[in-house]
């Protein structure tokens, strides 16, 4: 299998590479680095059935030139701060929906049928049912980052219908793990190695979040292209646990040995569009034999001793 990975430089799609990779397939992974880090591809370069390319997914040519030949997409490519969207609502737009358009007329241009999309339990809002399955309907969308979200996934469904596409979304939990270059994890850790006395928190401190540590993510990723075989197959991606945020910061100042000052900085949401609570119900993924092998817990404590080792990021990234 020929594949082609948008956002292959960054968190997700740098580890999707090195799977790919691992199992036996020729991937070329187009980035335009905004996020995305050289050093991620350090494994990844040294083998010659990687391709990297340079290249923006707002880049119409450029992407069509990187699809020519390919069998599959997996589309990484994306926005994936939350908290941006109200700031600069036309990058969520630009980097998130059209930049999925774009992708699906490459793909259509180039005769590519098959797309693997990352999606979110933003999609949700704030549902009435938790934990929120797959078929709940859709309330109020709460954030421009889960309305392009949901818009790119319907454009993915309607390529399936109209151009004889297939598609694999899945809906995300947040994502740990080594690599790991944004979220609370890195913003706790960044703000306790300058001021270790003290840690501003976004909410009050009881907003509930499920995390899925990024092999686990993987491995259902790849497990579900294996079997699912429907014309569109979606699936919520997370574990049956899920913390407060006030848990995660007692994990990590435990693992630092800090005792900082707290200074919560709203009610329940941590910013406009922030869901205070996020489980989903896995059990259709779970149906295709997966299960997560790591929790919660060591999730966070994984990626805050990578951080630890790998602190160049935190410069990286401001």
């Amino acid at each position: 299998m020929r594949a082609l990975v948008t956002g292959g430089a960054g968190f997700i799609g740098s580890h999707l590479v090195d799977r790919l990779l691992e199992g036996g397939h020729d991937v070329i992974a187009y980035d335009n680095f905004s996020t995305g880090q050289e050093r991620f591809l350090e494994r990844a370069v040294q083998s010659p059935r990687f391709l990297l390319i340079r290249g923006d997914v707002l880049d119409r040519d450029a992407l069509g030139a990187a699809a020519s030949g390919v069998d599959i997409v997996f589309h990484f490519a994306a926005n994936a701060d939350v908290r941006f969207g109200t700031d600069r609502p036309e990058r969520d737009v630009q980097q998130n929906s059209i930049a999925t358009f774009n992708v699906l007329e490459a793909m259509r241009a180039s005769g590519v049928k098959r797309i693997v999309f990352p999606s979110t339990g933003s999609v949700y809002g704030e549902p009435a049912v938790f934990p929120t399955p797959e078929d709940a309907p859709f309330p109020l969308q709460t954030s421009l980052y889960g309305a392009t979200k949901l818009a790119s996934e319907a454009l993915v469904q309607a390529y399936c219908e109209g151009f004889g596409f297939q598609g694999h979304i899945f809906r995300f939990v947040s994502i740990l793990g080594e690599r790991y270059s944004h979220g609370h994890v890195f913003d706790f850790y960044r703000q306790l190695r300058e001021h270790p006395g003290e840690l501003r928190v976004l909410g009050d401190g009881g907003q509930r979040k499920s995390y899925l540590y990024v092999q686990d993510c993987l491995d259902a990723v790849l497990r579900a292209l294996q079997r699912a075989t429907a014309k569109v197959n979606i699936f919520n991606l997370g574990t049956d646990e899920y913390c407060q945020v006030n848990d995660s910061i007692g994990w990590i100042t435990g693992a630092l040995g800090l005792t900082p000052a707290l200074s919560y900085t709203g009610g329940e949401r941590g910013w406009i569009g922030d869901s205070p609570f996020i489980f989903l119900d896995c059990r259709r993924i779970r149906s295709l034999g997966w299960r997560p092998q790591v929790s919660i817990r060591d999730g966070v404590d994984r990626t805050l001793r990578y951080l630890q080792k790998n602190t160049w990021l935190l410069d990286a990234r401001r």
